[in-house]
């Protein structure tokens, strides 16, 4: 490849993968430039253990917009079900063959660095952390979901709070709690949970869990049903109430998988069409009850943590974490149960911080993020959730956003479904923007 090209990608997940193959289908050089080790990958298809599905079924798994059944032609060709719930270690397979032929055109380099930060002066100039300077017309970011926030409460609770669950010192963790069988508490309830409770049941953990959210809400599993569309002009806007009213009338027709469903093709508009006060109620007070009803699991997965459930290996407490202090032995954690005045104090070997991503964008530890916000060459989004993007994913001046970074927008970005589209919408965009 030329000492130039025309698109910097940072970010090598899906979302950076799928948009350098896109590019390269269209004829247009890029750098993808990823320090993680997992190019290609991302921590979502990182993963090597069996039990982590994905929490779609193949048949709507295509990294490609407008050709449905790709990931599921594939799938079946390696023995497995369109309908089924693949491994998350095979779509990182997938993904990987689609950056290989993209690789293999001669149009894309992956480039195994961290960017640290970026200036634009006629073109952008990125500087890594290995010291070498890449020069592009046009940026893009693709940085996924980040670590999550640190948790108040542990802030002074020592090397036993995982403050990270995809990190080496969750890892590290996960092998000791198999060793001992000392108890664990888990803070969060959402998919984040679940796949930290397969990887302790499939390293043969048999001690006890504790997992605590504010409600206790633990997402829901698929399950075959007979889909009930509807039109965009049927659906109430502009109002959250009216819109969940609705939601609930049409959950008692239809039932709730169809109703949530049904209103998959419509989440950008009706989310736009929200005020930024009615954005916020919806993040505060129906977003717990919302993601577990979106974002379903497996049924092999739900099965798995119903056992645990029945067997009490696993408790699922709706409550808040009071506080959390040094043991000689792990953590000492007060949890205060949700409708009780009453505190309980428990030890635990570890916790895990399992909260989900970062929701603050102005809290970010990106360096490349961080310089561009710190410059003001990109700003947060109206709800400070991600970046300020408008309807073409622009985030600045030859500057583009994909994925969790345009929550703020779109609110549902954050699946393959929904990032394929905008992978191709954001090629295209950049390619009118270079040959203008």
């Amino acid at each position: 490849m030329k000492s130039d090209a025309a698109v910097a990608i940072v970010g090598g997940g899906y979302s950076g993968t799928i948009l350098a193959a896109q590019l390269a289908r269209r004829g247009i050089r890029s750098y993808l430039i990823d320090g993680s080790g997992r190019v290609g990958r991302g921590v979502a298809y990182s993963t090597t253990e069996p039990a982590h599905l994905l929490n779609v079924r193949a048949e709507g798994m295509s990294a490609w917009s407008g050709d449905t059944g790709h990931f599921a032609e594939w799938f079946e060709q390696r023995g497995g079900d369109r309908r089924g719930f693949a491994q998350r270690r095979l779509f990182a397979e997938y993904l990987a063959e689609i950056l290989r032929d993209a690789v293999g055109s001669g149009f894309t380099e992956v480039v195994d660095a961290t960017a640290l930060n970026a200036h634009r002066n006629g073109r952008w100039e990125i500087e890594l952390d290995n010291g070498r300077r890449l020069h592009a017309a046009a940026l893009a970011l693709a940085i996924g979901n980040q670590e999550p926030e640190a948790l108040a409460a542990f802030e002074q609770a020592g090397p036993c709070s995982v403050a990270n669950p995809w990190g080496n010192q969750a890892q590290a963790a996960v092998r000791d709690l198999v060793e001992t069988g000392r108890n664990v508490l888990l803070v969060g309830t959402g998919l984040t949970m679940v796949d930290v409770v397969l990887s302790l049941e499939a390293a043969g953990f048999d001690g006890r869990i504790v997992a605590v959210s504010r409600r206790g809400q633990v997402p829901r599993a698929h399950s075959d049903f007979d889909a009930a569309p509807v039109d965009l002009k049927d659906v109430p806007q502009a109002d959250i109430g009216k819109l969940m009213r609705w939601l609930r009338r049409r959950a008692a027709e239809v039932g709730w998988r169809a109703a949530v469903d049904s209103l998959r093709p419509h989440s950008h508009p009706i989310w736009q069409s929200l005020t930024r006060a009615q954005q916020q109620r919806f993040l505060r007070h129906v977003r717990p009850w919302w993601d577990v009803h979106r974002h379903r699991i497996a049924p092999e997965v739900a099965q798995i943590l119903a056992r645990l459930v029945a067997d009490g290996f696993l408790e699922v407490v709706a409550g808040r974490i009071v506080s959390a202090a040094p043991a000689e032995e792990g953590i000492e954690v007060t949890i205060r149960r949700r409708g009780s005045a009453k505190e309980t104090r428990e030890l635990f070997a570890y916790a895990f911080n399992c909260t989900g991503p970062l929701q603050s964008i102005s809290r970010t530890s990106d360096p490349l993020l961080r310089s561009l916000l710190d410059e003001g060459q990109a700003s947060p989004d109206h709800l400070g959730i991600g970046l300020e993007v408008d309807g073409n994913s622009r985030a600045g001046d030859h500057l583009w956003a994909l994925g969790p970074l345009t929550k703020g927008r779109y609110w549902e970005i954050i699946a393959v479904p929904d990032i394929r589209d905008q992978a191709a919408a954001v090629a295209a965009d950049i390619e009118r923007e270079l040959s203008a």
